[in-house]
């Protein structure tokens, strides 16, 4: 694609993640055009200006971008030096499609606290063997993103929901076998006997 260098492009096999993008634009300027999944970025370096809903919106590099699913948008970066970008492309279902309008309204976050975990969720897919640790990144990710559309966001994730912390347990639980320990040693685990 013409503008376009250093593209990654990764299908990581976890749930709720369709696909993940990293790619350096310089001149490229994408039409409008929509996607079935929500989209999560966040901006390494440079800005970017793009229409979604009828307004016109940008990025900087410290804040976080969730456009929704079916909703038209473009980009184009704003800079000589162009746009590097980090892309997660949710499924519908991981944040209700019934915050489709709220995203619309403001599609742009300025938390310190949400940007770090997207950046360390990108770290996660991209390691080899830490498919439960993206999985709990994934859930905290997707829950700060569910309170701040809902406009609930307080300074941390979970405190606000008694619930996150469970529903991390159980991402655990289904990667455990009984009688083994977490975290297994490399390899396969042998259930110990009951003492």
């Amino acid at each position: 694609m013409d503008g376009h260098a250093d593209t990654v492009v990764l299908r990581p096999g976890i749930d709720g993640i369709a696909e993940v993008f990293h790619t350096h634009l310089r001149q490229h300027a994408y039409p409008m055009h929509t996607h079935r999944s929500w989209t999560l970025l966040i901006i390494d370096s440079g800005t970017v200006r793009y229409d979604l809903g009828r307004h016109e919106h940008g990025a900087l590099d410290r804040t976080v971008t969730l456009l929704p699913p079916g909703v038209p948008h473009n980009g184009t970066p704003t800079t000589a030096q162009g746009l590097r970008k980090r892309v997660l492309y949710l499924e519908p279902e991981q944040i209700d499609t019934g915050l489709v309008g709220r995203a619309v309204d403001q599609p742009m976050f300025d938390d310190p606290l949400l940007r770090h975990r997207v950046h360390q969720l990108h770290g996660a897919l991209f390691r080899q063997g830490d498919r439960l640790e993206a999985e709990s990144r994934l859930e905290l990710v997707s829950e700060r993103l569910r309170q701040h559309l809902r406009g609930t966001v307080g300074p941390a994730a979970h405190p606000d929901d008694p619930g996150l912390a469970e529903r991390l347990r159980d991402l655990l639980d289904a990667r455990t076998v009984e009688g083994c320990r977490w975290p297994r040693p490399p390899g396969p685990c042998t259930p110990t006997p009951p003492t």
